[in-house]
Order: structure tokens, then C-alpha cells, then sequence
């Protein structure tokens, strides 16, 4: 289905109407399409997926070098799923439909462009190659070796980097694979480890567990004790984090966060594990495309070895990535192979090589500043209307919400904001009393701006939220406190709200669908 796209903004590649046009044409209007996905020759980097997001498009001719020939659209291909699977092609589009209507403030989500998808979807899918190159288990890497090779060279350059200093495995399948293959390398087992705490805004693999159970496969392994924040300010608490230190001794301490809205002290940290013989693990699993950009501090001054997703702000497929001191990098390719994972995704080292490279033009540095000032308008705008903020605001591309103060949970928020199409989640916060009933709701602005949205545009946003926010209040108060009370009443066909859900609900879509989407 071809959308309508309104405004076409320079964070987005707005791909050409498509398949119709042939020849001379059709490469005249890929030439005129907005490009800003990408730094290099649209002929030279996946004409096809550039033109549709979909493979196949296009051929090299064998007999005339140079030439691409268009050999099908992706229309076929949507028609050819459609018949030999209407029941997955059905669910992928209204997965896709879904995500063009709806307003999407999920801080660990964004819009790859269709050249990662175009690689993600190549025959790079198709070769194993256990090992790192040079040294592989399998033959018929030699190509594959040039595509890890050249993600190794972008990523390293993408956070500039010295190879002389940092190694970096690209191999990882996701970030808590990666963080795991970090333990992996340099602890033993029982070895001390220190984290964020879940509610403090830490990250399950760094550590969680509950008085009940040892959550965390990270905290079965290894002994666990998490850092906190100051109960009254929201941020890292480092004299206290010290005194656990001193006392506790690990022999890692991990610095990053999954749900922190402000700069870290990464020097903070390198004092502390200094004074106790620690090493430091940076998590900038949120934070990697800011950190490129310089749009966040660097923890490579700091750190011993820092690890990534790729897909969050980095706009990337989704994997991981280790990068590590050098005389750190044998222990961790070992712990990603043969001790953790078998052959890498291949597909995924390809597409993310792609982006690397978008990384470091301007455009990206745009939109990373534009990422941080929209997350900043939006804080600002909630807070003018009496909504309270963990730590009073953001430095980054989220904040937290803390609806305890409105009397509700951020799991209501939740329900009756994806009821009208904005996507949230619940999460934890400082002070809260119930692990099982956080209050807190975490809003990122990555995606959304991706999509072009601008200041005014998260202002209207700020609006939209206070309106569900308002019906929450209406439906609990009638309801009563108990979530399964509350979400009984939301599916209940005489709501007395559900008219205004409906009315919010088509205001949310009708103006999500007018901004730009990657297609």
C-alpha cells in the first residue's frame, strides 16, 4: 500500500512512488528523491531497496557492466506472500499500518531505513561463518570476511577510534548477549559485579534480582549488588555508590542505564573502579547514536570495554556490538565465540556496516541534536502543565513520566494510551513501593523524530498524552484502583469514555499518518 507522505523532512528517505517508472526515468527519479539516509551514490548502494525497501527490484546485466535492469516490483512480492501465505502477509500488514498510525514514544524503538532492510534480506543470509575473519570454520567467507571487515573499520571510525587502542566484535546477536559475553570474558564465576538497580533505571542483565529469586541469568552467576540514585534528586547517587564499593569490592561495576534521562559521569565511575581495582563496562545500549554525534559524553576516555544494541538511536538492524581495549580483545571474541554463540548473523553485520556509515555524516548528527531538543520540548511541555519528571527533566532522548503524583500507574497510562494509539510503556521509578505496579511511564523521542516530528510537534504530542492521561483518571475513578478492575472497565462496550478514547484515538492517527515513514 502506498501511503501519502505529507512532509518529507530531511531525517527521513522518503522512497520514489516505485515500480511503474522504468529505465532512464525511473533511475531520474531516484535521483531526485530525498537522499539524506544516505551519504553515498544511490547506483552504487542498493539502487532497489532505495527505490521500493525491498530486494529484487533490480539485476546487474550480465552482458552490458554498469547497467541495472529493473526485474520486479514490489508489488509481486507482496502479491506473491499474499498467495502463499495470506495469513502472515495479513499480519505483516497491519503490523506495518500500525506503526504509520500510531504515535510511537518507546525509547529502545525506531525506523531503520530500507537499505538496512534491503541488506538484512540479501544473500548474506545465506553463508555461516563461525569464526572472525580470516579465521573461519567454513569456507567461502572471503566475501563475507570484506563485509565484517568493513563494519569493524566503520564502527571503530563512527565513535572515532584508534585501532591501535580499541578493538570491536560486531558479532554479537543483541545487547544482553553482548553484555553476557562481557562477564563471560572477564569474570569468574561468583565474581562481584555491580549495576543500576531495575528501579533506578538499570537493566535486567545488569545484575536484577528480587528477594524472592535471582531474576537475571546475570545475577545467578555471578554475586549482584546494585547502586542506587538519590531518592530525592533521581540521579546517580555516587558517594553512596563509593561507599558500597570500598566495601563490597566487585570486580566489575557496570556504568549505563536502560531508563536514565540524564548525562552520566563517566569519569565518576573510573575514579571509583580505580580505587577498587574494577574493571568499567559502559552499556550505551540507549545512547550509542548520541554518543557518535556527540550529543552525549564519550565513556571511551573511561571505560575498559563498552557495549551496544544497534538499532535504538543508532537506527541501525538490530544487534550488538563489543568495543574493547586492546589487550582486551582476545578474551572477548572468545567469549562471543566458540563460548556463547555459534556462526554470526551475517545479514545484520552487512546492514549494519550501511549504517555505520550514515553515522557519521552530518545529517545524522542532525538528527541526533534534533532527538535531544524535541525529548527536552516535550519534558518542558508536560512539566508546564504540572506533570512530574524523574530528576525534573532530560539531558538525552527520554524522560520518565511519574503519574504517581496524578494518582495512577504507569500500566493505565499504558492501556489507555494504546487504545488510542500512542505507545508507551510503564516503567519503574524511584520510590516506587510495588515492583508489580510501576509508576512511572518512559517516553523516548528517537522514533517520532525520525519520523519528522519537530518541537511544535512534540508539544501537540504533550497534549495528546495529558488528554489519555485525563481519561485514566476518569475510567479509575469510577473503577476503582485495582489494575484488573481498571482494565475490565476499559474493555466494557458502554464506557462512558470510550467516546472520547475513539475521538483521541482519531486524532492521534490522522495526524501520525501525515508525517514521513521510511518505506
Amino acid at each position: 500500500m502506498q501511503l501519502a507522505l505529507q512532509r518529507p523532512v530531511p531525517h527521513v528517505l522518503v522512497a520514489p512512488s516505485g515500480c511503474k517508472l522504468r529505465g532512464a526515468q525511473r533511475r531520474q527519479k531516484l535521483d531526485d528523491a530525498d537522499a539524506s539516509w544516505m551519504s553515498i551514490s544511490t547506483e552504487k548502494i542498493l539502487l532497489a531497496s532505495f527505490a521500493t525497501g525491498l530486494r529484487g527490484c533490480f539485476r546487474r546485466s550480465t552482458k552490458r557492466p554498469g547497467v541495472v535492469i529493473p526485474v520486479r516490483a514490489s508489488g509481486d512480492i507482496d502479491e506473491a506472500l499474499q498467495e502463499a501465505d495470506p495469513v502472515l502477509s495479513d499480519m505483516l500488514y497491519r503490523e506495518r499500518m500500525r506503526q504509520v498510525r500510531s504515535i510511537n514514544l518507546i525509547a529502545s524503538e525506531n525506523f531503520a531505513s530500507p537499505v538496512v532492510f534491503h541488506v538484512l534480506g540479501s544473500e548474506l543470509n545465506n553463508k555461516y561463518s563461525e569464526g572472525l575473519p580470516g579465521a573461519r570454520y567454513y569456507g567461502g567467507n572471503a566475501v563475507i570476511d570484506d563485509v565484517e571487515r568493513l563494519c569493524i573499520a566503520r564502527a571503530l571510525a563512527a565513535f572515532r577510534l584508534n585501532s591501535e587502542d580499541w578493538a570491536v566484535n560486531v558479532q554479537p546477536y543483541s545487547g544482553s548477549p553482548a553484555n553476557f559475553a562481557v562477564y563471560t570474558a572477564l569474570l569468574e564465576p561468583h565474581d562481584r559485579i555491580m549495576g543500576l538497580s531495575l528501579a533506578a533505571g538499570g537493566h535486567l542483565t545488569h545484575g536484577h534480582y528480587t528477594a524472592q529469586r535471582k531474576v537475571s541469568a546475570t545475577s545467578q552467576y555471578f554475586e549482584s549488588m546494585p547502586y542506587t540514585v538519590d531518592q530525592q534528586t533521581g540521579l546517580i547517587d555516587f558517594e553512596n555508590l563509593r561507599r558500597q564499593a570500598l566495601l563490597f569490592r566487585p570486580r566489575l561495576i557496570i556504568a549505563g542505564a536502560s531508563a536514565y534521562p540524564r548525562q552520566i559521569d563517566w569519569g565518576a565511575f573510573r575514579r571509583i573502579c580505580d580505587e577498587v581495582g574494577a574493571y568499567l563496562l559502559v552499556d550505551m545500549a540507549h545512547i550509542s547514536g548520541l554518543v557518535a554525534s556527540e550529543a552525549h559524553p564519550s565513556p571511551f576516555l573511561h571505560a575498559d570495554v563498552v557495549t551496544t544494541t544497534t538499532h535504538k538511536s543508532l537506527r541501525g538492524p538490530r544487534g550488538g556490538m563489543i568495543f574493547s581495549r586492546i589487550h582486551l580483545a582476545k578474551k572477548i571474541n572468545d567469549a562471543v565465540f566458540p563460548a556463547l554463540q555459534g556462526g554470526p548473523h551475517n545479514a545484520t553485520i552487512g546492514a549494519l556496516a550501511f549504517q555505520l556509515q550514515q553515522v557519521q555524516t552530518p545529517a545524522f548528527k542532525k538528527y541526533c541534536e534534533d532527538v535531544v531538543t524535541n525529548c527536552r520540548a516535550l519534558a518542558a511541555y508536560l512539566a508546564s502543565h504540572g506533570c512530574s519528571l524523574v530528576t525534573g527533566g532530560t539531558d538525552n532522548h527520554l524522560l520518565l513520566w511519574d503519574v504517581k503524583t496524578d494518582g495512577l500507574s504507569g500500566a493505565k497510562i499504558e492501556k489507555v494510551c494504546e487504545m488510542a494509539s500512542i505507545i508507551v510503556n510503564r516503567n519503574a521509578i524511584p520510590n516506587d513501593t510495588s515492583p508489580a505496579s510501576p509508576g512511572g511511564v518512559r517516553l523516548g523521542t528517537c522514533a517520532m523524530t525520525t519520523r519528522g516530528a519537530c518541537e511544535a510537534d512534540f508539544d501537540r504530542i504533550g497534549a495528546f498524552l495529558l488528554r489519555a492521561r485525563d481519561i485514566a483518571n476518569d475510567v479509575q475513578s469510577r473503577s476503582g484502583k485495582k489494575l484488573a478492575d481498571f482494565s475490565k472497565s476499559l474493555l466494557d462496550p458502554n464506557l462512558p469514555e470510550r467516546d472520547a478514547i475513539s475521538q483521541l484515538r482519531s486524532e492521534v492517527e490522522t495526524w501520525a499518518t501525515s508525517l514521513s515513514f521510511p518505506t
